[in-house]
């Protein structure tokens, strides 16, 4: 399928900033599943922009802007032919080994009701880790609503288990604290999806993967309860959001802050 995706994200100041930094984790790379044909990334004002690698090997793009400014546009255009494998990831970077990602976070520390919700997915489970990580999808989907508003990037896997609600992001969290409290290696990841109801959105995707032996890494988009397809875009992959996320910064000055952000993502048929 070939996919195409158009983000704009703006900043808007209350008073001049002297000085901002905005990391990037928005472009994807070539893998197995996906192959990108084209990318741009655009700033408005007048940017120095660097582009390299993280710990993780995800694209890291770095801006800085050291003049007066009130506001900031960060446009991305790009198109990305994908291939449906199943959620079995293959042809990426692995500079760590499986067991890295049974790493807890601040944002993925398990508390009893976590640990009871991956007990009760292994014990539904035919002992297989394919059918546990299965299963706990299931699990966590039926136990956290999908919900907008209602939480926000600092929201604990522990906390959006105990509201029941809560969005992408969350179901994420929640399902990589259960799987490595249940002994399988997980990790977050941000990508961009495309869906045939909607294809306007107010922020980028992300869904988890587990690491199955003798398959390797697979996808659990908890959200929609499936793996991911054809429709997914993967773009970058960490311990949790923080690690993962499409774009983090700081600034000097400023005032307060407001955040507008317009994605359409689009899809065709892949080229021959």
């Amino acid at each position: 399928m070939l996919i195409r995706i158009r983000q704009e994200t703006i900043y808007r100041y209350a008073a001049s900033a002297n000085y901002s930094m905005q990391i990037l984790r928005a472009q994807p790379q070539d893998s197995d599943t996906q192959q990108v044909l084209s990318w741009r990334l655009s700033v408005r004002p007048q940017s120095r922009v660097t582009t390299g690698r993280d710990a993780y090997e995800n694209t890291l793009q770095t801006l800085y802007i050291d003049h007066p400014h009130g506001d900031i546009t960060l446009t991305i255009e790009g198109e990305v032919e994908t291939r449906d494998r199943g959620g079995v990831v293959s042809g990426t970077s692995e500079p760590f080994p499986p067991a890295f990602f049974l790493r807890q976070t601040d944002l993925t520390m398990p508390d009893e009701a976590i640990r009871a919700l991956a007990a009760g997915a292994k014990a539904r489970s035919d002992g297989a880790p394919l059918d546990f990580a299965h299963r706990l999808m299931d699990a966590v989907r039926d136990a956290v609503d999908y919900r907008i508003g209602e939480t926000h990037a600092a929201t604990t896997a522990a906390e959006a288990l105990s509201h029941g609600y809560g969005v992408c992001q969350d179901h994420t969290h929640v399902f990589c604290s259960a799987a490595r409290a249940g002994g399988l290696p997980a990790r977050y990841v941000s990508g961009y999806l495309w869906d045939d109801v909607d294809t306007e959105y107010e922020a980028s995707h992300a869904w988890a993967e587990a690491y199955i032996e003798g398959l390797g890494w697979v996808g659990f988009d908890v959200a929609n309860r499936v793996c991911p397809t054809d429709a997914h875009v993967r773009v970058a992959c960490g311990l949790d959001y923080l690690e993962a996320a499409p774009v983090r910064g700081l600034r000097r000055g400023g005032g307060d802050e407001t955040m507008e952000v317009r994605l359409r993502v689009d899809a065709g048929a892949a080229q021959q």
